[in-house]
């Protein structure tokens, strides 16, 4: 039935007909009641009241900011834009006095003259001191009447219309606006449904911002896609109580759940025994794990810890993607346990010498492994950047020609005229199975040795109990012309009788034993300021700057004396 729909469009309508009396969404508030909930039809009439409104404000084929907190309001703004044919930027809403430097490039990136958001956001909107957010026209879309919707005009977007502008999470301050049509999305979907093997059946019971791509793609349209519930929750909610997902998975028989590797790890070090007792995870046969690397350790501690509760660790599944790909790439087969391999790291650590393997690519897409340097397909097996080709590939970067050809452009001459998407992720391919080792611009070279990042915060965090776990950063330093390694790290909140030394010393140790390197530097830094992107992802770039500018909330350890330092390597 699905086949014949070009747009989200088209397909909201089709389930607003075809489901007319089915929950589409719902969205849960901190004591697992339900806050909202969104029939199709429902949705269909408050998305084309806000699409009215929007036309009226000549808004079509324009960047429309939507700055709203957890809840389906995103989701109905979200179809607004459709609806009008304007280009949705989903976005994290400014909190007072503090716009955020991420929020002010969005906005000056994308020329953005609307913004979309809650009444009480849009009431608040003069504590934002900015000049770009001043110049905005801010729409309550909760205050819209639903009357509106009777003079909302179909723009008759095609399957080449650019959607919604999907900014990267990025490692620096300059997010970029990934431009993702109507046939991006629906062919991900099938994508989606055809790796996570979707049944009419099946539920989805998801707490990832909606502002994210896997949020909005895995956990809000995919559901539409398939024409099953949906059950949200609050990112807080979740961070403050795990146990608040995993309850409401028990409550509503979740089938498909999943999220970044460190929510798994804080399930298993937050939800306490007593909550345990109470919990059926049975139902859940799909608990997918991406956008970032997935550790071994996180799948076995996890199976072990919540197989009393009926979890099955076959039910993990490892699956990579990034949003200039509109979400998902490649993932394994349902029902299988995840696959562990030897990593290509060249350092002699052991838990950083294996990397779980993150499955095949789906439907029409390519996936292939090239040597960045001389631009030629890899032998099987050998390390190189990851590039992509299929319909699910974007169209390039808002009002960025240069970066979309260099980024989205790539030939090679075995493959004629077909272009491809550089990833800048290395990995490799065994067995059938891609496997995912890292970012180009984060490998560090020392000696003449490659070392991943990754390997070494893993070391660095598995040295010490009062080390915050996911919450280093590893990268080098130009001293003196040889490539030095310098180790920030967070220390945890609640641990007593902190020794900086000690843990330094450990640190150290750990890092030499394991990879054979001396520490240039250690940095102990106060819990929750070592920087991060919306995703969660470590900004070693902006780490290594805050370093070298002296900005580090540091609690002990190494100061750089920035004089020694001729330059910065990446």
């Amino acid at each position: 039935m699905v086949s014949s729909v070009r747009t989200l469009v088209d397909l909201l309508r089709l389930r607003a007909t075809a489901q007319s009396g089915q929950h589409g969404y719902t969205f849960l508030d901190k004591n697992g009641d339900e806050a909202e909930v969104f029939t199709y039809p429902e949705l269909h009439l408050k998305a084309r009241a806000i699409a009215a409104v929007l036309q009226q404000h000549g808004a079509e084929g324009q960047p429309v900011l939507l700055l709203f907190p957890p809840g389906l309001e995103f989701v109905a703004a979200f179809f607004g834009c459709l609806y009008a044919r304007a280009l949705a930027v989903p976005a994290y809403p400014p909190r007072p006095n503090r716009f955020g430097s991420r929020l002010e490039a969005i906005c000056a990136d994308t020329g953005s003259t609307i913004a979309l958001a809650t009444s009480k956001i849009v009431s608040s909107r003069a504590s934002i001191a900015t000049m770009e957010m001043s110049a905005l026209r801010w729409i309550a879309t909760d205050s819209i009447d639903d009357g509106e919707a009777d003079h909302w005009r179909d723009p008759n977007a095609g399957e080449d219309t650019v959607a919604f502008l999907q900014y990267t999470s990025g490692s620096t301050l300059t997010p970029k606006g990934v431009m993702v049509t109507h046939a991006n999305l629906l062919y991900n979907e099938r994508m989606i449904e055809t790796a996570f093997e979707h049944t009419n059946s099946s539920i989805v019971v998801g707490w990832l911002p909606l502002y994210h791509d896997m949020g909005l793609i895995g956990n809000v349209l995919q559901p539409l896609w398939m024409g099953i519930p949906c059950i949200l929750m609050s990112p807080v909610d979740f961070l403050l109580k795990p146990a608040r997902w995993l309850k409401a998975i028990t409550h509503y028989r979740g089938t498909t759940g999943g999220a970044p590797d460190f929510a798994y790890d804080l399930c298993v070090r937050k939800v306490t025994p007593e909550e345990r007792a109470t919990l059926d995870l049975s139902t859940w046969d799909l608990a997918y794990c991406g956008a970032e690397p997935v550790r071994p350790k996180t799948i076995e501690r996890f199976s072990r810890t919540f197989a009393e509760c009926g979890f099955r660790r076959e039910a993990f599944y490892p699956c990579y993607g990034l949003a200039e790909a509109t979400l998902f790439v490649s993932g394994g087969k349902k029902g299988a346990a995840p696959i562990v391999v030897e990593s290509h790291s060249r350092s002699t650590d052991v838990s950083g010498g294996l990397t779980v393997a993150c499955g095949t690519s789906k439907l029409e897409e390519q996936v292939l492994i090239v040597d960045p340097e001389s631009l030629t397909e890899c032998p099987l097996g050998a390390l190189g950047e990851i590039w992509v080709a299929g319909p699910n590939v974007a169209s390039g970067y808002w009002n960025r020609a240069q970066e979309t050809e260099e980024t989205f452009g790539a030939r090679l001459p075995s493959h004629g005229e077909q272009k491809f998407l550089r990833t800048g992720d290395l990995g490799f391919i065994r067995d059938g199975e891609l496997c995912i080792q890292g970012r180009i611009k984060d490998m560090m070279i020392i000696r003449g040795i490659n070392h991943y990042p990754q390997d070494i915060e893993q070391s660095v965090e598995d040295s010490h109990a009062a080390l915050r776990p996911r919450s280093a950063a590893a990268f080098s330093v130009d001293i003196d012309g040889q490539e030095n390694l310098v180790i920030v790290q967070e220390v945890a909140r609640d641990f007593r009788d902190l020794d900086c030394d000690e843990i330094i010393r450990d640190v150290r140790q750990a890092i030499a034993e394991r990879h054979g390197l001396q520490v240039y530097g250690v940095v102990l830094i106060k819990a929750g300021t070592i920087p991060q992107t919306s995703s969660g992802k470590i900004q070693r770039f902006e780490c290594r700057r805050l370093y070298l500018d002296g900005k580090l909330e540091i609690v002990g350890g190494h100061r750089v004396v920035s004089d020694a330092i001729s330059g910065v390597s990446a």
